[in-house]
């Protein structure tokens, strides 16, 4: 019998287990444009008091949400702080520009070793016909920082920075469940340190879709308005909903699991040199500059033996374990990846 792939390039590649099929299958559902579902209706007022907020949206995807939340915070032609490989300015299309008409600066990339006087020396204030700054972005876990943890006395100080600038503060914490995991930070004091949050069911947590918006009651009933703008608004969407409501109930304690399991991966590959940084959660990021293989070429071999792997760029590359990924499917792929850098 063919061995099992071992997909290690996301954790959003993970499907639905049996029980969470079960608790979407018995949702109970509405029309979610005129507010009537009850299931959304109760995961955003969940995730709301998880993270200490008076309110919450669910939308059909992360990057939705961040740009949502952007536009609550940054006017068209003001600007957007973050960091040179953050998400929103990544991987989200140019969407801060085409939907919002933001305009985006970044500090250098640093994953969760951001330093806050750097970010503060950026800020620029009305007038001197300048474009103002309007807010600042973080990333928690940071996906290309290899799934750093930015510390929670750091984010003490950038609430501070924004605060004496009078900017606001917005985390794509689409990975923010792995921080509060690793460093054991409450969800509700990483909330007490952003004007909006997003949050992600899909990553991790193992729901097939959604993401969440985090805020006060009156941003939240504009973020509405902006989701249907968006093409966001959904129907019976109670069935989603579900799915991410099981997965708060069940898998956030078990990512201690998925951390152990990219630890093990780590240490398995780090005599090779090509390890970028050390896993601090569950992504292991890979570098090969140094070593006779290049990224893509190591992803094919890898996956002409069933290991699959993400490819970021020529030299570089990342493994990602997740609750599809057990002790069996880590030590498969243990074996696979030593072989073929070995070789």
């Amino acid at each position: 019998m063919a061995e099992r792939t071992v997909d290690l390039r996301s954790d959003t590649v993970t499907r639905p287990t049996a029980a969470m099929r079960e608790a979407m299958a018995r949702a109970e559902v509405g029309d979610d444009v005129y507010g009537e579902d009850p299931e959304i209706n109760a995961l955003e007022a969940e995730v709301a008091a998880l993270f200490g907020h008076e309110a919450a949206l669910f939308a059909p995807s992360g990057s939705m949400a961040n740009q949502i939340a952007l536009q609550l915070l940054v006017p068209p032609a003001h600007e957007l702080l973050c960091d040179a490989d953050a998400h929103v300015v990544t991987y989200e299309i140019g969407a801060a520009a085409a939907y919002g008409g933001i305009s985006s600066r970044t500090w250098p990339a640093v994953g969760g070793d951001l330093d806050p006087d750097v970010v503060a020396a950026m800020i620029r204030p009305d007038g001197y016909w300048a474009v103002p700054t309007r807010a600042i972005a973080v990333e928690q876990t940071h996906n290309r920082g290899g799934g750093g943890v930015i510390p929670l006395a750091t984010l003490r100080q950038l609430r501070d920075i924004a605060d004496v600038a009078q900017v606001a503060l917005h985390c794509d914490g689409a990975r923010i469940w792995h921080a509060h995991v690793a460093d054991g930070v409450p969800l509700a004091e990483y909330g007490a340190l952003f004007d909006t949050l997003s949050v992600c069911l899909s990553k991790g947590l193992g729901a097939p879709v959604g993401s969440v918006v985090v805020g006060s009651a009156d941003k939240i009933k504009r973020a509405r308005f902006i989701r249907k703008r968006m093409g966001g608004g959904m129907r019976q969407a109670g069935i989603l909903a579900a799915a991410g409501r099981y997965a708060l109930r069940t898998n956030i304690d078990r990512l201690a699991e998925d951390h152990a399991r990219a630890a093990r991966l780590a240490e398995a590959l780090e005599p090779f040199g090509v390890l970028a940084a050390p896993a601090r959660t569950n992504i292991v990021p890979l570098d090969f500059t140094k070593a006779t293989i290049d990224a893509p070429a190591f992803a094919a071999a890898a996956r002409a033996e069933g290991v699959l792997v993400s490819v970021l760029g020529p030299r570089t590359g990342r493994l990602v374990t997740h609750l599809d990924v057990d002790d069996a499917g880590i030590d498969r792929a243990v074996a696979v990846l030593t072989r073929i850098l070995r070789d």
